[in-house]
């Protein structure tokens, strides 16, 4: 029987090494965004409906949760480069469909595809964090959150001036172009043979342990619950866009996909905020933290009823939520990651899992309510997801202090 930790540890990762993944997992991060800003555009080619369309992004975000759910837990048995390779060719040959696409089916199934085979991301942290001096994790850990909150950040950005220039099609040209330097990347500087490593003595198949996930989450309440508040807020974010996406570049406002693009550029001011907001929840406790945030994206939400009054309104709640979201991720992460160390990674997978699943209720919600009551379906819907997550957010804490009161 092969031994189940490597004789020899993998040698240390350069700082530039974890710098060219934080590259890779920002390019594969971005490729649930691009249709952000071009929506509108593409709904147009395939002859489709703003409700039909939202099919997109909603069913990309539903196979992304299933393919957190079943994929991840292969990384304890199989070879974590192979495992990513795999995805990653997946990926790109799904991008080379969605920018030749003839038919609205085709470009579908693509992008659903696309979005079950999205991985990477959450496979490099722990890959990285195997092969990182103790000293130097938190700085790596950060250089690959920096990636996929850039990637993020970019994707729109550039979705939406490529797209004005040169057509919605190049927009995922690109992005094939962009997912074959991943590849290149990602095959010249993963290895292979550490994958094992994090596989115990006597750990269960994969079935069984799939089983277990199951058992795990009826013990631990409270990630369900901050998976199921970062669900909402992030679909509160993907209905924001998606009904901007429509919003501003349909009859009322007539605006470019550039400039949606450019409103997306004002979301990097979580690059500044988030790492000081977590350190203040690390004081405050994110429970306790989480619930003032809440507040605070349910003000940037309410104040999208401006946007009629004009167009350039719609960056004040842009602001607001591009500050309080991500640190209620961070919050709703620091439940999970203060459970015992020997399940925080299954745990984690429970929180993406219901997040991820949520979030697409956001993408669906997002384009039907707008074909249906436009607007002003944005705003109230957007409302009442805030208004959840506050109250979701009010009950997480009251289960914390229950806990913390227990004997």
């Amino acid at each position: 029987m092969p031994p189940l930790y490597p004789r020899h540890p993998p040698p240390s990762l350069s700082p530039r090494a974890v710098a060219l993944f934080a590259l890779a997992a920002g390019v594969v991060t971005a490729n649930a965004y691009y249709i952000h800003p071009i929506i509108g555009r593409v709904a147009e080619t395939f002859g489709i409906s703003a409700a039909e369309i939202g099919a997109v992004p909603a069913l990309n975000q539903v196979a992304l949760a299933l393919g957190v759910f079943f994929l991840l837990p292969l990384g304890d048995f199989v070879s974590n480069r192979k495992l990513v390779l795999i995805c990653i060719t997946v990926q790109l040959l799904s991008l080379g469909t969605m920018a030749l696409a003839e038919s609205y089916g085709l470009f579908l199934a693509a992008s659903t595809v696309l979005g079950f085979f999205t991985l990477t991301p959450y496979l490099l942290p722990a890959y990285v964090s195997k092969r990182v001096e103790g000293a130097q994790l938190g700085r790596a850990t950060a250089t690959l959150t920096t990636g996929v909150v850039a990637g993020v950040l970019l994707s729109r950005t550039g979705s939406g001036v490529i797209a004005e220039y040169g057509g919605w099609r190049a927009v995922y040209g690109v992005a094939t172009g962009l997912m074959a330097l991943a590849l290149a990347i990602l095959a010249w500087r993963l290895e292979g043979k550490a994958a094992l490593a994090t596989t115990a003595p006597g750990a269960a198949r994969y079935g069984t342990m799939m089983l277990a996930l199951g058992r795990l989450a009826l013990a631990h309440p409270r990630v369900l619950l901050s998976g199921a508040i970062q669900g909402l807020s992030f679909a509160i974010f993907l209905l924001l866009w998606l009904g901007l996406g429509l919003h501003l570049t349909g009859p009322k406002w007539n605006l470019g996909t550039d400039i949606v693009g450019g409103l997306a550029a004002l979301t990097a001011l979580n690059l500044l905020t988030t790492a000081r907001l977590g350190r203040w929840a690390d004081g405050l406790g994110p429970e306790r933290a989480r619930r003032r945030l809440a507040v605070l994206q349910f003000l940037g939400v309410a104040s999208l009823a401006l946007v009629h009054l004009h167009w350039l309104w719609v960056m004040l709640p842009i602001t607001l939520t591009s500050i309080a979201g991500p640190v209620i991720d961070v919050t709703g992460r620091m439940t999970a990651l203060r459970e015992d160390p020997a399940i925080r990674t299954r745990l984690m997978t429970l929180y993406t899992t219901i997040m991820f699943l949520l979030a697409g209720l956001g993408s669906a919600l997002g384009t039907s309510t707008y074909a249906a009551y436009g607007w002003n379906g944005i705003v109230l819907a957007s409302t009442g997801l805030s208004l959840s997550v506050v109250l979701a957010t009010h009950l997480g804490y009251r289960l914390q202090q229950r806990g913390v009161a227990r004997p």
